[in-house]
């Protein structure tokens, strides 16, 4: 191994159009390896149910860690969280962990139909914008991030706690 830097090229993270879940899931994990790597301060990531996000996978928990350090903030809000846990239990193991750095809402107004499905970072955005056929756009223009921004905000004023890191039994 080269000691004078990285085994691994990071991935760019694209401006343009995509389609595919299979595409969808590949920009989530290279955005959140990327997280990593340059330190993100701060992700919010919003959609509906989180089912087509590979969240369970080991290399996306590995991502999240490696990004989970003092003075990071991961908001993140759904219209209802029953697939992100049934499908996703390595992030609801690694939700318990890092509990102090993540905020769970859901949404009370909004639709699955027209809730956002997005991941927004300081300088890259991801939204997908058809849930059936996983059309994308993802980019670092400011007007679009600044746009999708708001769009979540309105949502996350309009939004409860929810998905606890334990559940209190008697």
């Amino acid at each position: 191994m080269d000691s004078t830097g990285p085994s691994f090229v990071l991935p760019a993270l694209p401006d343009g159009r995509f389609t595919g879940r299979t595409e969808f899931a590949d920009l989530i994990r290279n955005a959140l390896a990327v997280a990593a790597v340059q330190g993100w301060r701060e992700m919010t990531w919003c959609d509906p149910t989180f089912e087509d996000w590979p969240l369970g996978e080991r290399a996306v928990a590995e991502s999240l860690t490696d990004w989970a350090k003092t003075g990071r903030k991961l908001t993140m809000m759904d219209k209802k969280n029953y697939e992100l846990l049934r499908r996703h239990a390595r992030f609801v193991t690694w939700r318990r962990t890092w509990a102090h750095i993540i905020e769970c809402r859901r949404s009370i107004t909004a639709s699955g139909d027209n809730m956002p499905s997005a991941l927004l970072g300081p300088n890259w955005v991801l939204e997908r914008l058809e849930l059936q056929h996983c059309t994308v756009v993802s980019g670092s223009e400011a007007a679009r991030r600044v746009a999708l921004r708001e769009r979540i905000n309105e949502r996350l004023h309009k939004s409860v706690s929810a998905f606890p890191a334990t559940t209190a039994g008697l």
